[in-house]
């Protein structure tokens, strides 16, 4: 599995995103991440929500394999339901 992860700086969710990615990639349960700044990107809200197919109000939007997933908290839950994950980040 492969996950992507679009943020922006300074964000807070968008830093625990990429630490239970980089957690999951040490793991081995996936296979690696991308993090993709939004603002160095020229990435706007409704680029994303073009690719989404529904509003957008919040980074980081995460998705794995394509397919999306949420936020951190829907990453986060992703990952347990997949039992990569037996503790909190």
């Amino acid at each position: 599995m492969f996950v992507v992860i679009f943020g922006r700086p300074a964000c807070p969710f968008c830093v625990r995103a990429k630490a239970l990615a980089e957690k999951l990639e040490g793991a081995g349960a996936i296979q690696g991440f991308r993090y993709v700044d939004i603002h160095e990107e020229g990435i706007t809200k409704a680029d994303m929500e073009k690719t989404i197919g529904k509003p957008v109000e919040t980074v980081p939007q995460i998705f794995v394999d394509q397919a999306h997933v949420g936020g951190f908290t829907e990453f986060d839950q992703y990952a347990r339901d997949q039992e990569w994950l037996t503790a909190s980040v």
